[in-house]
């Protein structure tokens, strides 16, 4: 579902124009400003916009479907609640990987940081298909950028559990 902003704060009614109509429809994921118009894609379970660069399900289901067994999953999410708060209410929905009981067999666990901006590398081949997450999806964009500045070549941001169209994609694997 796409959500069509002014962006200009003279603006009362959002409407859209023969330009910025042709770009909607080119627009997949994330905020993208056309023609004095935010789009932001919204998540269907929420009335919240989802979070810039969080890839669409359908997307997500083609990269899923095209990585078969080869597909790590990194979850960015932080083991103590203390350090980020946010990230016991989507451990509560889901848990992390546990390759003993074979919970999330494809996933790890590499927290994003944020005091250095960084995160553990995963070791795996450059052109491994990854897709990262937290709980909703900003520290998943930032674990996704940092892998592709290290040289990674293959990365979605999912997005998490509070996506549930596009967790429902990848949140077994």
């Amino acid at each position: 579902v796409a959500l069509l902003v002014a962006a200009s704060s003279r603006s009362t009614v959002c409407g859209f124009s023969p330009a910025a109509s042709s770009s909607i429809a080119a627009a997949r994921f994330g905020a993208h400003n056309i023609n004095n118009f935010t789009v932001r894609n919204m998540s269907a379970a929420s009335s919240e916009p989802r979070k810039a660069g969080v890839s669409s399900p359908t997307d997500i289901k083609e990269f899923v479907s095209s990585a078969g067994s080869s597909l790590l999953v990194v979850d960015a999410r932080h083991p103590d609640a203390s350090v980020e708060p946010g990230d016991a209410k989507s451990l509560a929905v889901a848990g992390f990987p546990d390759k003993d009981s074979n919970f999330r067999p494809n996933a790890i666990n590499l927290p994003w940081s944020r005091e250095s901006n960084s995160m553990e590398v995963p070791e795996v081949d450059k052109d491994t298909p990854i897709i990262t997450h937290c709980g909703g999806g900003g520290r998943g964009q930032k674990a996704k950028d940092y892998l592709e500045s290290v040289g990674f070549t293959k990365v979605l941001n999912g997005g998490g559990p509070k996506e549930t169209e596009c967790w429902a994609e990848y949140g077994d694997k």
